[in-house]
């Protein structure tokens, strides 16, 4: 860092962020003459420290105050200025500290300092530090720092935070071993890890604390693997073992099975595995891993669980996409009366987005306003997204209405949510709206075009994507280049969305190439499908989704032998399908089908009735397209094989479950088989239903034998 004069440290301090003029709060009563003396300062230090309520403290003030002791003595003001401090009365300790702030010398300071950091008021701490030297003239020393540090580190202000380290270069105090570990934590929280690590490396001594806060600052940082080969780097230099921070900072740092397995023994061979904050963060490792199951099984040892305990496991079953699993553990928790915060409502609204259950959705939001006096942008935003994902954009545009905030993602969330069902005109229109109020970032224009794209809106879309540098200053990146290949190829633009393709300015990527095969799907069109998977497979060679669409394309045009010829090559390089599944809600019920699934316990009626209505919709002139089939069977069985598909048999299910005439609704992990989405159409007309399926793409509403998608997803 260089070295200069401290001008932070000396500039003077508006007079409004002044610390030291704040309303005076209710004090105690006014000294009265004629009472004893109490005994000297260390005794009265004694007696401060043991009073455990408030209101205890403010009959020791008064007493101190008759005795006429304060504010002249400085040890005991700042015994009382920390023990307010301590019992959460800010406004007191502010007021102590006012009365005796032109006799306050640095230790006093540097309590009044550290008791605002930790009470949360980051601001006026370091406002504080710098009425500290541009209005009284106290020099800072070593103790001051590592509390003004600490209140930049919560402001995440990077520039506050190298001006402070130039004052403590300026005060000859940076190389302390507490400023250092300090200026290393703030770093890391202020996103800047590489400042860190140069504190850390110029370090003349380093302690425990000063790898604990490098590998946490490797860990906030995404940093991954130089945090765990600083720690590796700990125990070979056999100091004093890790302890529980370094566990919970480096186990951040873990994204391999063998390397968290390792770490959690580690931990149990240090004797920290009943410590129930290291067991959380062994739930988010494995979690993080894959490793659900190990996450499960240590979460169902745990003798104590507290609230992170199931907000962890719950979260894991989230990422796992085991979203039944995850409100069963919800329901749990629910009947132990514990109560929610915040963190645990997040990870149950985003489990239950994984259904499409408007009545779950409903339920949820309303144990969310009782759990909660008060909802948080993230947390509004989260339920606005849930109910988006139900299919219900009324409710989504109810909450979104009443949010007395909204941010970017809450207006994109909207946004993307009338082009998920369809509705382009309703997010352009939206979108103008957002403009009046705030500048719309990348992610917003992603939703508008992509809205644009599921509602055919070609010249909108054109006008939107070539209006966002000069409107709003977004360069367009790989994703906005993909929706508009997206927008072309849909509307059967092909020539044109290839020629976009090979003009544009960056490297087209997977997603570019992934729009141009989907657009050659929904055209037929083999010749172009072939020369966009040679780079598509070059780019993106594991995913198995490429290689069944382009197989469907080959079958489509009536190439079994090149269809054949994909299959092969997918076995070939190791790649396998992923596994599609539907999700159903019945009768307050979550109910999950595979493809051929016979687990249910009505299975042979599901197969017996699914038979029945398959034959009432070929009636109807409902064909079976065995193209979706890429096993190499019989023509027969190919057609047993679709019936069997995961749509059908929830569907099926629900018939046979629900009232006639209830809405069906069903979430499909995977983007919905084309001759699923034929045959939904047909039993929606012969069974006047409405079918609700949201796919990984989009939403389908299907409605007397037709969908609101038009055929165009």
């Amino acid at each position: 860092m260089r070295r200069n004069p401290a001008p932070y440290f000396r500039q003077s301090l508006p007079r409004a962020f002044s610390v030291l003029s704040p309303p005076p709060p209710e004090l105690p009563p006014p000294p009265r003459p004629h009472q004893p003396c109490l005994p000297d300062p260390g005794a009265c230090t004694a007696l401060l420290r043991s009073c455990g309520t408030v209101r205890a403290l403010s009959s020791a003030h008064a007493a101190l105050l008759r005795a006429q002791i304060l504010p002249g003595n400085l040890v005991i003001a700042t015994a009382l200025l920390s023990r307010y401090a301590a019992l959460g009365r800010a406004s007191s300790a502010i007021a102590i500290f006012s009365s005796c702030a032109s006799s306050a010398d640095a230790f006093l300071w540097n309590t009044f300092i550290r008791c605002l950091a930790d009470g949360g008021g980051h601001w006026e701490a370091v406002a504080a530090y710098r009425s500290m030297g541009a209005e009284h003239g106290i020099r800072p020393d070593k103790f001051t720092y590592p509390a003004v540090l600490k209140a930049c580190a919560h402001l995440r202000d990077l520039e506050l935070g190298k001006a402070l380290h130039r004052d403590a270069e300026e005060f000859g105090v940076d190389r302390d071993l507490f400023v250092g570990n300090s200026l290393i934590a703030m770093y890391g929280k202020c996103h800047c890890s590489e400042l860190a690590r140069e504190v850390f490396d110029g370090m003349p001594d380093r302690n425990l604390v000063s790898f604990t806060a490098m590998i946490g600052a490797y860990a906030q940082n995404g940093r991954y693997d130089e945090g765990l080969s600083l720690f590796r780097q700990l125990l070979r230099e056999k100091m004093i073992g890790p302890n529980r921070a370094t566990f919970l900072n480096v186990m951040s740092c873990v994204c391999g099975a063998d390397n968290a397995h390792w770490l959690y023994g580690l931990a149990v061979e240090k004797g920290l595995a009943s410590d129930i904050s290291v067991q959380n963060a062994a739930l988010r490792m494995f979690s993080n891993c894959g490793r659900v199951d190990t996450a499960r099984r240590l979460f169902n040892s745990m003798p104590d669980r507290d609230l992170v305990s199931w907000s962890s496991m719950i979260e894991a079953c989230v990422q796992a996409d085991l979203s039944v699993e995850g409100l069963e553990l919800f329901k749990n928790l629910k009947q132990q009366g514990t109560a929610l915060d915040y963190v645990t409502l997040l990870s149950v609204i985003r489990a239950c987005a994984s259904f499409v259950s408007i009545r779950r959705a409903h339920f949820i939001h309303g144990i969310t306003l009782r759990s909660l006096p008060e909802l948080n942008v993230v947390l509004e935003t989260a339920l606005l997204e849930l109910y988006v994902k139900c299919g219900s954009i009324r409710s989504a545009r109810r909450v979104f209405d009443q949010m007395r905030d909204k941010n970017l993602i809450s207006w994109s969330t909207m946004i993307s949510g009338y082009g998920m069902l369809g509705h382009g005109r309703e997010a352009l229109k939206l979108f103008e709206e957002m403009k009046k109020v705030v500048t719309p970032d990348h992610i917003t224009y992603v939703s508008v075009l992509s809205a644009c794209s599921h509602a055919g809106l070609v010249d909108e879309g054109w006008q939107c994507f070539n209006s966002m540098s000069e409107e709003s200053g977004v360069v367009p990146k790989a994703e906005h280049y993909a929706c508009m290949v997206d927008l072309m190829g849909r509307a059967g633009c092909l020539k044109e969305a290839l020629r976009f393709i090979k003009r544009m300015p960056v490297a087209p990527d997977a997603a570019v190439w992934g729009s141009m095969l989907g657009a050659c799907r929904i055209h037929s069109n083999v010749e172009l499908a072939e020369l966009v998977v040679k780079s598509l497979f070059e780019l993106d060679p594991k995913n198995s989704g490429r290689y069944v669409l382009l197989s469907n394309i080959y079958m489509s045009a009536g190439k079994k032998e090149d269809a054949d010829h994909v299959r092969a090559l997918m076995k070939r390089r190791g790649v396998k399908k992923i596994s599609g599944h539907t999700i159903i809600e019945v009768r307050d019920r979550v109910y999950k089908f595979l493809a051929g699934d016979r687990s249910n316990p009505q299975s042979d009626l599901i197969y017996e009735e699914l038979g029945k209505l398959m034959k009432r919709i070929r009636k109807e002139g409902y064909v079976p397209d065995t193209n979706f089939v890429l096993h190499d069977v019989e023509e027969e069985t190919k057609e047993q094989l679709l019936y069997a598909h995961s749509e059908k048999l929830a569907i099926t299910f629900a018939l046979l479950n629900s009232k006639p005439g209830s809405e069906i609704r069903m979430h499909k992990n995977l983007r919905v088989c084309g001759d699923c989405h034929t045959a939904t159409k047909f039993i929606s007309k012969v069974t006047k239903r409405e079918i609700l399926v949201r796919d990984s793409h989009r939403f389908h509403h299907f409605k007397c034998g037709e969908c609101s998608c038009g055929d165009y997803w």
